[in-house]
């Protein structure tokens, strides 16, 4: 006999996922590495963006030229994107290395 959901029709298991709060074990691991993955993307996506454009004028690393582009049209245009391949290929792989861990443990 299936049991009814409560009122407020949530299952009456927990199944919220708090990002800031995770439960221990698995699920703190796996939001530990969304955080660093999404820090990683951020401070590339945004926060090198700002030293390219640091000051009024031409600085070092606009100056640069990579395969006969200036830096910071490549940056944007070529390596943002390959930065986000290997970003998913490492979270795809280190979030498979988690779960071949914890399923060891059952």
């Amino acid at each position: 006999m299936a049991q009814n959901p409560p009122p407020g029709g949530e299952p009456s298991g927990d199944y919220r996922v708090n990002l800031f709060r995770p439960r221990p074990g698995f699920m703190r691991r796996e939001v530990a590495v969304i955080w660093i993955m999404l820090a990683g993307w951020a401070f590339l996506t945004f926060g090198f963006q700002l030293l390219l454009a640091k000051g009024s004028g031409e600085t070092a690393l606009t100056a640069m030229t990579v395969f006969g582009f200036p830096f910071h049209y490549w940056f944007t245009s070529q390596f943002l994107i390959l930065w986000f391949i290997l970003l998913c290929f490492l979270f795809n792989v280190s979030i498979d290395r988690l779960r071949e861990k914890y399923r060891k443990r059952r």
